[in-house]
């Protein structure tokens, strides 16, 4: 696909006619979180295993995506899709993780997937060499959407921010019945690590700001109060444990998805699963955890949890 049809393509996705309340109501106002279905689930779950078998796994052993993905819904997925990076290097969504996840979305009834990111480099290289494109490209209602023009997005408020108090975000979200969180797991030159809570700077349009005018580590846990998936899928496949974020570097091919609601708990238990950059950390050593976790976004105490492995 050339540049220009990809943009065509893109427009088009963003000018549907979906509009739902703005993202602090999406973690509620999405699919419905049945109490039936929760009631004997984990908190967080470890899958491990070849990429899709191991992303199927662990959604069924948190309930299924069909807790929150109903016939109709439309759904929006944020892999972290930012380098032009092949799959084998740890730095961005592995694209087998990605199939399994819309495959997931379809099975549920969802009427569209858009799989959406703000890429670092050039969106069409980035996209094909990931195998993102590829990924979406098998299914006839998944949209790969290209978030590089500035007219997509609109400014919010960020009303509990201490270094954030507004950002352009992407207008696509408005559109979506459920949003998912699709992060890699790798080390990350600025922030140590970066799983789900730094994968959410994907889909700001400034997030130059956050590097040289705001604290990093206080605007990514003041960007989570805004943008609040409903499920975060955490793909530990190939982690990347120096080099980040973009590699290459010393890839471990640990074979997990770390699943889980709870997007604090998620982060604070990945820091566990690896060294990063020749360190290992405890969850309140990593400042933007720390912080989401003071905003009430979730736990990283992680013996308050049931968490589960399976295979």
């Amino acid at each position: 696909m050339d540049r220009r049809r990809f943009m065509i393509k893109s427009a088009q996705v963003i000018g549907g006619s979906l509009l739902l309340p703005w993202a602090p109501a999406l973690a509620t106002s999405g699919g419905s979180d049945s109490t039936s279905v929760t009631r004997n689930v984990p908190d967080l779950v470890l899958a491990k295993g070849e990429a899709k078998a191991a992303t199927h796994a662990a959604l069924d052993a948190v309930g299924g995506l069909g807790r929150f993905v109903r016939p109709k819904h439309v759904v929006v997925v944020k892999p972290n899709a930012s380098f032009e990076c092949p799959p084998d290097w740890g730095a961005t969504t592995h694209p087998d993780v990605l199939s399994a996840v819309l495959e997931s979305c379809f099975e549920a009834g969802a009427r569209r997937v858009l799989v959406v990111d703000h890429t670092m480099l050039g969106p069409k290289s980035c996209f094909e060499r990931t195998g993102i494109a590829e990924a979406v490209s098998a299914f006839a209602d998944a949209k790969l959407v290209s978030l590089d023009d500035e007219k997509m997005y609109r400014a919010v408020r960020v009303p509990a921010g201490r270094a954030l108090h507004a950002a352009r975000v992407p207008a696509v979200l408005q559109k979506a019945d459920v949003f998912i969180n699709l992060p890699t797991a790798k080390s990350h030159q600025a922030t140590g690590v970066s799983f789900g809570l730094k994968n959410l700077m994907g889909l700001v349009w400034d997030r130059h700001r956050f590097h040289t005018a705001l604290d990093l580590h206080t605007a990514i846990a003041d960007l989570a109060t805004v943008l609040r998936p409903q499920i975060t899928i955490l793909d530990a496949i190939r982690i990347l444990k120096t080099g980040g974020p973009r590699g290459p570097g010393d890839v471990e091919p640990f074979g997990g998805i770390v699943v889980g609601i709870d997007p604090v708990a998620v982060d604070a238990y990945a820091v566990g699963l690896s060294t990063w950059n020749g360190r290992t950390y405890r969850p309140s050593q990593i400042a933007y955890i720390r912080h989401a976790e003071a905003h009430g976004l979730g736990t990283s105490k992680l013996e308050t949890l049931r968490i589960e492995e399976v295979s």
